[in-house]
């Protein structure tokens, strides 16, 4: 081994450790802990069982997740069809203005989620502002978001993660070649055409990147369909924070969790071998 090869390894160790530490330790702590009983009172009793992976497959629970992924899913969807215009006009405007609309893309990120999430709830609220600016107009008769809660959870969760979206398609798309789109409409290439066989396939990693930003942390949120929701929707990241925080039920919460990550983690291998996304 020479001593390029040594000092190389030596130089990785100290990021390894820090993975295996921070990372890898607290996963496998939870795999350990989901295969334990619950305690009486709460807590872990240290015996070998899997009683709490045959809970979760309940049809109850089942439909939770359902739920969950469905929310994100459809959260990640209406994050691409609103983040690839804005980016791509960020991404065209003249350079001098493109600071000025990337610092208000990132200004909600100066105030704390939870804050944001209640400025939010305040906003769409029976009495906010919202409501009563489109009352006065006379566009509804009832305010919005009442009748279905879960049209107000999926709007607090596109408006929070749309930046996750909007920044890796930006960064793709600034560095497009827009003398390509003329090319190809010289060639006789119609809008459809350009977009398909030009401009996707240039931006499909960044679509990837943005998918899994926002399809990740919306599959286990907890605060927004809580605020939002009234109490009235059960997701995932609900179903965790009940579990752990008030049933004490750790080993099923446990279980809960690697269920998900195990879905997260497949769901990445899948975009990450598919190149036709």
């Amino acid at each position: 081994m020479t001593a390029s090869s040594r000092l190389f390894r030596f130089g990785l160790f100290p990021y390894v450790a820090w993975l295996a530490i921070f990372m890898l330790g607290p996963l496998l702590f939870v795999l350990l802990v989901s295969l334990q009983e619950k305690g009486l009172w709460g807590g872990v009793v240290w015996t070998w069982t899997s009683a709490s992976y045959a809970r979760a497959l309940d049809p109850l629970y089942l439909s939770v997740f359902l739920s969950s992924l469905k929310l994100a899913t459809i959260t990640a969807l209406s994050c691409l069809a609103l983040a690839f215009p804005m980016s791509w006009f960020m991404a065209t405007i003249r350079r001098e203005f493109r600071a000025v609309v990337l610092g208000v893309v990132l200004m909600p990120f100066i105030s704390n989620f939870v804050v944001r999430t209640y400025a939010l709830k305040f906003l769409i609220g029976v009495e906010g502002p919202l409501n009563r600016f489109l009352t006065v107009l006379g566009i509804i008769q009832a305010p919005l978001f009442l009748e279905d809660v879960r049209l107000a959870v999926w709007f607090g969760m596109v408006t929070n993660y749309l930046p996750f979206m909007v920044l890796p398609l930006y960064v793709a798309l600034e560095r497009f070649d827009v003398g390509l789109i003329e090319s190809v409409r010289d060639l006789g290439a119609n809008s459809y055409q350009v977009f398909v066989r030009v401009v996707w396939p240039l931006a499909r990693p960044a679509v990837r990147t943005g998918f899994m930003l926002v399809f990740v942390p919306a599959l286990g949120e907890f605060v927004i369909p809580d605020l939002l929701g009234g109490g009235k929707t059960m997701y995932m990241g609900n179903l965790l924070s009940e579990q752990f925080l008030k049933a004490r039920d750790w080993p099923f919460g446990a279980s809960l969790c690697v269920i998900m990550m195990s879905v997260v983690i497949f769901m990445s291998h899948i975009f990450r071998r598919r190149a036709d996304l």
